[in-house]
């Protein structure tokens, strides 16, 4: 969840001040770092589910705020665009039963959502992109009413000066031109916190990358946008080109404001020093608090530049630090879309944390970062996003894999075992490790991810109805589906 802002106008002056107080909480940061026992504790996990809302009609509704004002649950807000909610869901231990809390939580939100969208003629839809949306819903009008939405979008385009570009190349080829940042809120996802202790946090962050590939071909959720087949998870693309403000021309060399880094990590602070040494703010909004002052009182800073200027750079896995209970680091997984249903999100979520948490553990005695090139990580993750569940992709031998790529459905028994193990060992409930896995390991038996079925469905039903028609037939299966809430690998034929 962004941090508010109370306005939308900077100057060269604010900008400049910002960046000395970015650099004054580097500093400060570093120093946390270096204090013996700071952020230390076991891990614990958190999420956001990010939600459309559509109409009777499967077509999105603009009542983000509406629904807030008429819910009673406190942790909603609103999200980018009008048709766009947040749960920002439990932050508790990992152990014990934490993935069944996660999933109960989920749906407690769901039906308070639920309850409260339907006083607006809308219900909340968990999917990575909607397939129903039109170009003209996704104009400025459908930007949120929010000063922090509102300055983002001012400072994107004004750095870009010239509309962004949209151009992915999928079953079909998609290329436009945008002029607002609304188009990233036609992307919606499943984001999982995972808190970290400074002394492991390099080697499990690079864990999180090394798993990304493979986690987002079994989810991938996001086949179609704006009529167009596209990628199987074209959410991944959608956001990176929809807030990219480097111009065509010379935009070589420099990084993208979404991306998903460039080598492995050296420490901890290097990941949030990158985005201040690589990106410009865009939201100088100067603190009250003097953070060396709350250090030298013995209490957590607030740092709050650093972690609005973290907002602002979309890793699509992220650091935070957060300065609640004594101050502590997470590594924030952003690749993950929303849907088909809580089951498989949880799932994702147990199937990326525990071969995570394994790849870390075996990092400790022979660390596969020697012997694994980041840049295939790199390209293997947008293949995935690309090619799905049908993808191959690189798996180092120190962890079981071949040590070169192969289809990733070969890879499962061994990521299935060693996801267990990762879960178990750090004490996560048995019974509930096995049972999400098992729907992970159902759905790459099948080949049924999201994707898959919406992109089969779509297809029968386009042999005997017009695009349009097709995509709101299979939409309007997807939600029925969705909502009876069993995994993907049991939805039926639709036709």
């Amino acid at each position: 969840m962004g941090l508010e802002i109370e306005r939308t106008d900077f100057d060269d002056e604010d900008r400049r001040f910002f960046a000395q107080r970015l650099d004054r909480s580097l500093e400060v940061l570093g120093r946390l770092l270096d204090q013996p026992g700071f952020g230390e504790g076991e891990p614990s996990l958190g999420a956001e589910l990010e939600l459309s809302l559509v109409g009777d009609d499967d077509r999105p509704v603009h009542c983000n705020a509406e629904v807030l004002r008429e819910s009673v649950d406190p942790r909603l807000t609103v999200e980018l665009d009008r048709f766009n909610l947040e749960a920002n869901l439990r932050h508790g231990p990992l152990a014990g039963r934490s993935l069944s809390h996660l999933i109960s939580e989920c749906n407690q939100c769901l039906a308070e959502i639920g309850r409260a969208a339907a006083l607006h003629g809308a219900r909340p839809a968990m999917i990575g992109i909607l397939p129903t949306l039109r170009r003209d819903e996704l104009d400025h009008d459908a930007l949120t009413d929010s000063l922090r939405y509102e300055a983002l979008s001012r400072a994107l385009r004004a750095l870009r000066d010239e509309p962004f570009q949209l151009d992915i190349h999928g079953d079909d080829d998609l290329r436009l031109e945008c002029r607002d940042v609304t188009y990233e809120g036609a992307a919606t996802s499943f984001q999982i916190h995972l808190r970290v202790s400074p002394r492991e946090f390099a080697r499990v962050y690079d864990a999180i990358q090394l798993t990304t590939p493979a986690t987002v071909a079994l989810a991938a959720n996001s086949p179609t946008f704006l009529g167009r087949r596209l990628w199987h998870e074209t959410r991944i693309a959608l956001f990176k080109q929809a807030v990219d403000h480097r111009q065509e021309r010379g935009r070589a060399g420099r990084p993208a404001r979404v991306s998903f880094g460039a080598h492995w990590t050296r420490s901890p602070l290097d990941l949030f020093a990158e985005p201040v040494i690589s990106h410009p703010p865009l939201l100088p909004v100067i603190d009250s608090e003097d953070p060396e002052a709350a250090l030298a009182a013995h209490r957590s800073p607030r740092l709050r530049e650093l972690r609005l200027h973290q907002g602002t750079v979309w890793r699509w896995n992220r650091a935070i630090y957060d300065p609640a209970d004594g101050g502590h680091l997470r590594v924030e997984m952003r690749a993950l879309p929303a849907g088909p249903t809580v089951q498989d999100m949880v799932a994702n979520a147990a199937f990326q944390i525990g071969l995570a948490l394994d790849a870390a553990a075996h990092g400790e005695e022979d660390d596969w970062r020697q012997t694994t090139e980041f840049e295939s990580v790199h390209s293997d993750f947008y293949r995935a996003a690309r090619e799905g569940i049908d993808v191959s992709i690189d798996w180092p031998r120190t962890l079981g894999g071949p040590g070169r790529a192969v289809p990733i459905r070969e890879l499962m028994p061994t990521l299935l075992s060693r996801a267990e193990s990762g879960l178990t060992r750090r004490g996560v409930d048995a019974s509930d490790a096995s049972e999400l896995l098992s729907i992970i390991e159902r759905r790459a038996g099948s080949g049924q991810t999201g994707a898959a079925w919406q992109r089969e469905t779509l297809a029968k039903a386009e042999a005997t109805r017009p695009r349009q028609e097709a995509i709101a037939y299979m939409f309007h299966a997807y939600m029925e589906c969705s909502y009876r809430g069993e995994p993907v690998d049991c939805w039926r034929d639709q036709s």
